[in-house]
């Protein structure tokens, strides 16, 4: 892991409590993020990879402290700890009150741009909210810095005072860009901002990013699914699966050089768009992916991983290093190498 990094996530679990009966007494819980080990270095991208409700989007709302807004009895353990200025600040702990002065420097950019921007509000007002609630700055002042950050993300002083329902996915998609990097934030979390976005659209958004995280100095988790948008974005790549993390490192050690079986299978199904190169052989899993709130015991992926033991039964793989800047959770790997 880096040194110093802008924020360690160590031995994160997320669960939710299930109810049932009568009297609607807990009956299980969804282990939506088990244990899971990584961290982010300052203007580093991260690529959080993996299937729908691996539990992606829960490390998201976990990074930025808000899922006790979403789910009051959810039960959040491990440490978030940032490195802001020197001191170390776990969002895991911290109360919702105290998290106040600490929004500023976390943002998000949200998956569905349709949803995500109040339809009441203008786009100049959409933008200088987090101005007015996290600065000093005075109302000109406001002004002219939203006027500078939509014209950063492709959109002139003409549009600011039109209504989202005005724009197309992409413009909308840009205003929360806008938004989220008003407020000069430390870390964006990008929850599949593009994935509802047309094809065409995607590598613009996409490229503006790029060039926004480089002149905002400004670090991302950038959660999504398609893994060729990850690999072209990342510094580095996670890998998930059913709540637990299975490899992490350097972003073309893990495209090009996977290590653990379910890494293997998901770039498999990669298509290359190049006519002239062959595809790759497609890995082909057996069976569902198990239900979160009963688990396979030991390892989580060994009911559908092709190199299965039945030693993979009895306990857990320790996410070790496989290589400098390598993480990999498979002790078969471990052996064969």
């Amino acid at each position: 892991m880096p040194n110093n990094p802008l924020v360690e996530v160590k031995n994160l679990s997320v669960r939710f409590p299930v109810y049932g009966g009568i009297l609607s007494r807990k009956v299980g819980e969804v282990k939506a993020v088990d244990d899971i080990t990584f961290s982010i270095g300052r203007s580093e991208i991260v690529g959080l990879v993996g299937e729908s409700g691996c539990g992606k989007t829960t490390v998201g709302r976990a990074m930025i402290n808000i899922l006790k807004y979403i789910a009051a009895d959810v039960e959040v353990e491990g440490q978030i700890q940032y490195n802001f200025d020197g001191s170390n600040v776990d969002f895991a702990k911290l109360h919702p009150r105290k998290m106040r002065e600490f929004r500023s420097r976390v943002q998000m950019i949200f998956q569905d741009p349709y949803a995500s921007l109040n339809p009441r509000m203008t786009v100049s007002q959409i933008v200088e909210e987090p101005l007015k609630i996290h600065t000093e700055l005075k109302g000109p002042q406001r002004r002219e810095k939203v006027i500078t950050l939509l014209e950063k993300v492709g959109l002139s002083e003409d549009q600011s005072g039109r209504f989202p329902h005005e724009f197309s996915g992409g413009q909308r998609q840009r205003v929360g860009i806008a938004r989220a990097l008003a407020p000069s934030p430390d870390l964006i979390i990008c929850d599949e901002p593009v994935s509802a976005l047309d094809v065409s659209i995607q590598a613009q958004v996409i490229n503006l990013m790029v060039d926004l995280q480089k002149e905002f100095d400004v670090s991302f988790l950038f959660i999504a699914h398609d893994l060729s948008v990850v690999e072209h974005i990342s510094d580095k790549i996670a890998v998930m699966y059913l709540g637990n993390m299975v490899e992490f490192g350097e972003s073309k050690q893990v495209y090009h050089q996977p290590r653990h079986p379910y890494s293997k299978a998901l770039l498999s199904a990669v298509p290359l768009p190049d006519p002239k190169k062959k595809n790759r052989q497609r890995i082909v899993l057996k069976g569902d992916v198990p239900t979160p709130m009963n688990k396979p015991s030991g390892c989580s992926f060994r009911t559908r991983c092709p190199q299965a033991e039945p030693s993979c039964a009895d306990h857990v793989p320790i996410f070790e290093t496989h290589a400098p800047e390598h993480w990999v959770a498979c002790p078969i790997v471990k052996e064969h190498e």
